[in-house]
């Protein structure tokens, strides 16, 4: 069975590299955003046309993101949302509650100084890792049972 998994969140770090090598050998298939700030950030403008105001501008370009992350976290099994140190990251928060509400089994990557701010999302999560390779071996353990080492 190929496990579907859409990785959410911040894009500044090496993250989702570091889960889709470790699970090289596993039957996973990734999706996950567009991780490139500048083309998610202007594909509204790139394929609709310019806006003057950078609330439309920025409004066309959400719209377009929402139908990709809608979509990739609506057929994903399992959700990881990644919430990294440096940027307040709303848009992984939005799409923790969203893989909530339809049920997606959720895992949340984050530091153990972001308990408290992350409280309620943990608390919707089914795993809550601080590493990356800690995501790997839930993976591991859901599609064969095996426990790391």
């Amino acid at each position: 069975m190929t496990l579907k998994v859409y990785l959410s969140g911040e894009i500044h770090t090496d993250w989702r590299e570091r889960i889709t090598q470790g699970a090289q050998g596993l039957d996973v298939a990734f999706s996950g955003p567009v991780t490139d700030h500048e083309a998610s950030d202007d594909c509204g403008v790139a394929i609709l046309g310019a806006e003057d105001d950078k609330f439309w501008h920025d409004h066309k370009g959400a719209k377009l993101n929402a139908i990709r992350t809608r979509h990739g976290i609506e057929t994903a099994d399992i959700v990881v949302v990644r919430f990294g140190e440096k940027y307040r990251q709303w848009n992984a928060a939005f799409d923790a509650g969203y893989a909530a509400a339809l049920g997606k089994p959720l895992i949340v990557l984050s530091m153990p100084e972001h308990s408290h701010a992350l409280k309620e999302v943990h608390a919707a999560a089914l795993a809550v890792a601080e590493e990356p390779s800690q995501v790997v071996d839930i993976l591991r353990y859901t599609l064969t049972g095996r426990l790391p080492g």
